[in-house]
């Protein structure tokens, strides 16, 4: 293998799902500033709006994830809207 061609900040990084709180650890090298403190160990932290714990084609429910306020955004900006 060649020397030098793999990043040096790989390391274990949480992935936290901000739908239901899952957290999952794995190696990554996705730069954060943000930590959790998981069982006495410090991980960096990664926030998702939807993973394969909360996605509908894996769960097999339709819900509606509205973790960004998008829908309040829109009425918000276009909702109020009368017609003339």
């Amino acid at each position: 293998m060649k020397k030098d061609i793999h990043p040096s900040n790989y390391r274990e990084v949480a992935f936290k799902d901000m739908s239901n709180e899952e957290v999952f650890i794995t190696r990554s090298t996705v730069n954060t500033k943000e930590t959790i403190e998981i069982d006495g160990t410090t991980y960096p932290l990664v926030k998702l709006e939807i993973t394969n714990t909360s996605h509908p084609f894996f769960t097999g429910k339709q819900k509606l994830v509205d973790t960004a306020g998008r829908v309040d955004k829109f009425m918000q900006r276009y909702g109020n809207r009368k017609k003339k």
